[in-house]
């Protein structure tokens, strides 16, 4: 689904990633972690291509990104969703209405209407504030509207970026939760984060590989977490 092949990349001096390799198999479970600065949301950025590599490549659906029109890139986009650290709500509309906003976007007969929104509201626990604006959520409230948009437009690939960053461990359970069945619905995840606790309660529910970035490289993580 997505291939990264000693891919490098960074902003200036040395390559933040150097050499970094990854095939993403349908329906497979990544955790990604590292310290801070170690790349782990750039490389989720070149996993969406909202980035392209330096050097090596990048293959989404089987198709090199850097050969891709904006076009097939926007495309390929919608069969990925994406949870970003900082949600990047329009504070103007409702949380239905955000959610909703990737539909707008694609402009396409065939996506999902009102009532399927409403019941992707509901599987993530907030059909009682379909209504409210961004800014009365709480963290947690936040997090999973943030997660039924990536998922609105029901992508095979599903990204997320330290979702449980600033939450709750009781919060965080639930965020996790809700990955895991939407891994088994056959969704491929890969989900960064620093929490070990996590990773590890996570592996007790679902066949998770835990990748490791370190000094500019990706290591496949052993067992003592």
């Amino acid at each position: 689904m997505i291939e990264l092949d000693n891919v490098v990349h960074g902003y200036g001096g040395d390559p933040l990633l150097d050499g970094v390799s990854l095939d993403l198999a349908p329906g497979s479970f990544h955790f990604l972690t590292g310290p801070s600065g170690a790349g782990k949301t750039t490389f989720l950025k070149l996993c969406s291509m909202h980035l392209l590599p330096q050097s090596g490549s990048v293959r989404v659906f089987g198709r090199d990104a850097g050969q891709m029109s904006r076009d097939d890139i926007a495309r390929a986009r919608r069969r990925i969703g994406v949870v970003h650290q900082d949600c990047q709500f329009l504070d103007h509309l409702s949380v239905i209405d955000n959610v909703a906003l990737p539909l707008a976007v694609a402009d396409s007969d065939n996506l999902p209407g009102t009532d399927e929104v409403a019941e992707l509201l509901a599987w993530v626990g907030l059909s009682g504030l379909s209504g409210n604006l961004p800014p009365t959520l709480s963290g947690g409230e936040r997090q999973r509207a943030a997660l039924a948009r990536a998922v609105v437009m029901s992508p095979e690939v599903i990204l997320a970026d330290e979702p449980t960053g600033n939450l709750d461990w009781d919060m965080s359970l639930r965020i996790l939760q809700l990955l895991v069945e939407l891994n088994r619905m056959g969704k491929a995840v890969i989900v960064a984060t620093h929490d070990l606790n996590l990773i590890r309660t996570a592996k007790a529910q679902v066949q998770a590989r835990v990748l490791r970035l370190k000094d500019r490289h990706l290591q496949v993580a052993g067992a003592d977490l």
